[in-house]
């Protein structure tokens, strides 16, 4: 399948669709296919929370409607989240690089 977008949103829709298939469910993840998700695609990320609950609480957060599933808008939020975090480091990064030279 080649969708008219980017490949970066082509895989993000990907991945979503490939976790969310597990259940029959193609349009939703559920608590169990978000983590094994995560545990899979994001394994660095549960690896930096300290929380064993952290699963649930991101279940929790990104489930705005409270059905119990993730849809892709939901999901969505979660990858907005990580990016912004991502940028932080690399700016703080970049900027620590500067300093130095």
């Amino acid at each position: 399948l080649s969708l008219p977008i980017s490949p970066s949103m082509e895989s993000l829709i990907t991945v979503f669709h490939r976790y969310a298939d597990k259940d029959g469910d193609c349009n939703t993840l559920s608590k169990k296919e978000l983590k094994e998700l995560m545990q899979t695609e994001l394994a660095s990320f549960l690896k930096s929370q300290k929380d064993p609950a952290a699963i649930d609480k991101i279940m929790k957060d990104l489930d705005q409607n409270g059905d119990g599933k993730v849809n892709f808008e939901e999901f969505v939020s979660l990858v907005v989240g990580l990016s912004i975090a991502c940028e932080q480091i690399y700016q703080l990064h970049t900027q620590k690089a500067s300093a130095k030279k």
